[in-house]
């Protein structure tokens, strides 16, 4: 058996399938194929160069000339193989190069053939859209400015008929309303009547007016109105003053209105004079009892007191000049039982609004109402500051005269309605009402009421 050849010893002279030498073949003994292999590693070709030159046996160092040497006449040796190869190869190099070119070559013209045939078909599309394009432009910016116009046009149309519309019905609110008085609270006529009627079309077309010179965005129907002098003329000399006359009428409307609507609710109404009632009633009792324990402070307090008791007097005068609306809750009581006396027969017609009220707080005047609840919660008050004790109930029992005549001059003071044209007024409804007091500008008998009052707040105080 023959030993394995050493690869690096072998010839590169290839041979065909007969056994014979191919000419063209270079002989070498230079293994190309171990070296092109793609397992090839740099550094076991090295450890078998260096083994092949040297015996593991031998001493140190190692002959390394002898594997040097064997690469460079391998470098050599495949430089010179190179140069054979290339020496043999020029012409069919040369040739396979020169075909390469002219193929080159007349695809390049081809392509500049093919490039100048889509410039020249680019130039003429480019010409024929320009001109098209122009034209197109031309007749996109005429349809913009006449849609423009159209709007323009609709939106001055619709404001000027508004403004006719607005103009005429004016016409018919002054026509209807000019020679027509107006009633008072509780019997509003037909005057008042019309012009509700007429002005709810009016704040239409006035609303649509607002809404239309409002609307000035871009493609809005309101945009470009400010330049028209018809629309601001119309805005300065029509709208305007048409706005101001339906504001001015709506309020006339508005403070001479018919109580006798149906959306009338004598319950609310008597609800909301009740908590009034209660929260000056409370206000007052809380800072009444705030001012006996701090006696300094006590006669602004019985001035604020007072005050509230005369917006009390104004309020129930006031009530008892208004009729009330026919309505089922506003029934008398007197009308629900039959009766013979002819006096109390006449005198149920002159029933007011002060009446349902006075029954329902069960009280014969509101002032009483005021003094005697404020007497019934004092009481308890004054019991705490006395318990309490300290130096607040030594200075008030050492004070009861002073409380006593503060409060009496309170009730005096609370029950005079205050002096001027409309508190004259108030008391003529109330005198007229009550068949006369005990004074001018004096409402109900106020000395029954300081005794309450007196009685509440100094009668703990005369306790041992």
């Amino acid at each position: 058996m023959s030993g394995p050849t050493d690869p690096l010893s072998s010839t590169a002279g290839a041979s065909d399938s007969d056994g014979n030498t191919n000419p063209n073949t270079t002989s070498s003994y230079i293994d190309y194929a171990a070296l092109t292999t793609p397992t090839f590693s740099a550094p076991a070709h090295a450890n078998r160069l260096v083994l092949s030159t040297n015996l593991p046996s031998d001493p140190p160092p190692l002959d390394l000339s002898v594997p040097l040497s064997r690469l460079l006449f391998d470098a050599q040796e495949i430089d010179s193989h190179l140069d054979t190869l290339t020496t043999a190869s020029a012409l069919p190099l040369v040739s396979h190069a020169a075909l390469h070119r002219d193929a080159s070559q007349r695809l390049l013209e081809q392509v500049e053939e093919q490039v100048r045939g889509l410039t020249e078909s680019y130039e003429r599309l480019e010409r024929d859209i320009r001109s098209r394009y122009g034209n197109a432009e031309t007749v996109r910016l005429a349809a913009e400015r006449m849609l423009d116009t159209l709007r323009l046009g609709r939106g001055v149309q619709r404001c000027v008929n508004l403004g006719r519309q607005v103009e005429g019905l004016m016409g018919q609110v002054e026509g209807r309303g000019g020679g027509e008085g107006r009633k008072g609270i509780g019997g509003g006529g037909g005057g008042a009547a019309a012009d509700c009627r007429a002005l709810v079309p009016v704040a239409h077309a006035l609303l649509g007016l607002r809404g239309l010179f409002a609307a000035t965005g871009k493609g809005e129907e309101g945009e470009g109105l400010g330049r028209v002098a018809v629309c601001n003329t119309l805005r300065a000399e029509i709208v305007g003053p048409a706005e101001r006359m339906a504001v001015d009428r709506a309020k006339q409307v508005v403070g001479g209105f018919s109580m006798t609507l149906a959306t009338f609710e004598p319950t609310l109404l008597i609800q909301a004079l009740q908590n009034y009632l209660h929260t000056a009633l409370t206000s007052s009792v809380a800072a009444l009892a705030r001012a006996l324990a701090t006696l300094p402070t006590l006669d602004r307090t019985l001035l604020e007191i007072s005050a509230r008791c005369q917006n009390i007097v104004a309020l129930e005068s006031l009530l008892s000049t208004i009729k009330p609306p026919h309505h089922p809750l506003l029934t008398s009581t007197s009308s629900l039982k039959p009766t013979t006396d002819q006096s109390q027969q006449q005198h149920q017609p002159n029933e007011t609004l002060l009446d349902p009220l006075l029954r329902h707080l069960d009280t014969s005047s509101l002032p009483s109402y005021f003094w005697r609840s404020m007497a019934g919660q004092l009481s308890s008050r004054v019991q705490d500051i006395l318990a309490r004790g300290g130096v607040s109930a030594r200075t008030l029992r050492t004070n009861r005269d002073r409380v006593r005549d503060g409060l009496r001059e309170c009730v005096d003071r609370g029950t005079r309605i205050p002096s001027g044209s409309v508190g004259n007024l108030l008391a003529k409804g109330s005198s007229s009402n009550s068949g006369g007091g005990a004074g001018a500008g004096k409402v109900g008998n106020w000395e029954r009421e300081a005794a309450v009052m007196v009685g509440a707040a100094v009668g703990p105080l005369m306790q041992r």
